[in-house]
């Protein structure tokens, strides 16, 4: 499928915001997950910015689909597309994890405005979205579940168990999105707790797959416009990355997995992302 140029160019555009509030809501000096929300920032703007039937203005739609993230210490990612959504003031983003404001390091279902669920706690995620994605349909609503999980993250067993319980339950509403950027918080994936090839898993476990460059929009588009073509089992989609994208002295680079910026690096990462 061929997307318009201007569609490209706008959400490419949103991706850079996205990075931007994301160094924002980091500041100068206080410790922020930057590699994996800037590994995801082109994902999460496809889905809030093209896929995604959302309301700012009443969260709670019935009809809405519904994005966990799964991988919630990178919840500065999703506070900032939410932000650009209009769900808050993009200028709260400067005050993230302040004590007391409802902005905190791990997203909170009861503090802030869109968010689906308080994650976090790794592995949990997809039994959530599998849970409201069953729930939809019991419902009869024409609504998607979409949940981005960490390619660390899939060590945890539960993943496992939702994964088999939603083929089991033909959950063909529920999108799970692998950020697969091959490090974690303390080294390579492969050298931790090497998953193996997740593909074949996903496979196995009766899942339709489908794997893109996670950085390349057009293929973003396309694969979760593929994934409402599927009937009767579940989609993953396993999105190559780069950890820390967009920024130069972080792509690829562990510490930046919960990394501090300097008043150098952060006028650099602005500089960048200009």
């Amino acid at each position: 499928m061929g997307y318009d140029r201007q569609l490209i160019n706008r959400l490419e555009n949103m991706a850079k915001q996205i990075r931007r509030d994301i160094v924002t809501c980091v500041g100068v000096g206080v410790a922020g997950h930057i590699g994996g929300s800037n590994s995801s920032a082109d994902i999460v703007t496809a889905l809030y910015f093209y896929k995604m039937k959302h309301d700012p203005s009443n969260p709670q739609m019935k009809e809405r689909d519904r994005f966990l993230l799964s991988k919630g210490h990178v919840g500065i990612l999703q506070y900032s597309a939410l932000a650009e959504s209009g769900y808050f003031p993009v200028e709260d983003l400067k005050h993230v994890k302040e004590l007391g404001f409802y902005l905190q390091g791990h997203p909170d279902v009861i503090k802030t405005p869109g968010i689906e669920a308080g994650t976090g706690s790794l592995g949990q995620g997809l039994s959530i979205g599998l849970g409201m994605a069953l729930g939809q349909k019991l419902d009869g609503l024409d609504s998607k579940t979409y949940v981005l999980v960490g390619d660390g993250e899939i060590a945890e067993g539960q993943i496992w168990e939702a994964a088999m319980a939603a083929s089991a339950f033909h959950a063909d509403n529920l999108v799970a999105i692998v950020d697969r950027n091959r490090l974690q918080a303390n080294g390579k994936v492969k050298e931790r707790f090497d998953s193996g090839d997740i593909i074949a898993k996903f496979l196995s476990f009766g899942w339709n797959v489908i794997e893109i460059d996670g950085h390349n929009m057009e293929e973003i588009l396309t694969a979760l416009d593929a994934a409402d073509e599927v009937k009767g089992i579940p989609t993953v989609i396993v999105a190559n990355t780069v950890k820390g994208k967009g920024l130069s002295f972080a792509e690829n680079v562990v510490g930046y997995h919960n990394g501090t910026l300097t008043e150098d690096t952060y006028r650099q990462a602005m500089e960048e992302l200009a």
